[in-house]
């Protein structure tokens, strides 16, 4: 998770003090992106993936639960969880999208996914 140390414009002017010249890239679209920002300009994607794999787990107490991995669209693959469906029907291929998960008391957010509708 990004802090003020590593927003997008602190990085962008840390380069410049150093003479550089640093932009995104948008993987997406595929195009570069100027001036930095967290959500892309032309496609304004942001916490989009694909279940790469996903078992369900099935505890002693409780309900049975999934855990998948998400190959997110930014580039990198997460372990989590695909909410709002139930267990035995994430499917590895299915389109998700990002949403924060509050467990309360001092438990810290996490995030977990979503099936995209329509897709």
């Amino acid at each position: 998770m990004p802090s003020n140390e590593d927003a997008p414009l602190k990085t962008y002017l840390d380069h410049l003090a150093r003479g550089e010249l640093a932009y995104q890239f948008s993987p997406e679209a595929g195009r570069a992106v100027f001036y930095p920002r967290t959500l892309c300009p032309f496609t304004g994607s942001k916490g989009l993936g694909t279940v790469y794999a996903t078992t369900v787990v099935h505890p002693i107490e409780g309900k049975p639960f999934n855990v998948a991995l998400i190959d997110c669209d930014e580039g990198f693959r997460l372990m989590s969880r695909v909410e709002d469906i139930a267990p035995e029907q994430v499917r590895i291929g299915q389109r998700v999208r990002f949403r924060e998960h509050q467990p309360g008391g001092e438990e810290p957010p996490q995030p977990v996914f979503v099936p995209v509708e329509g897709a």
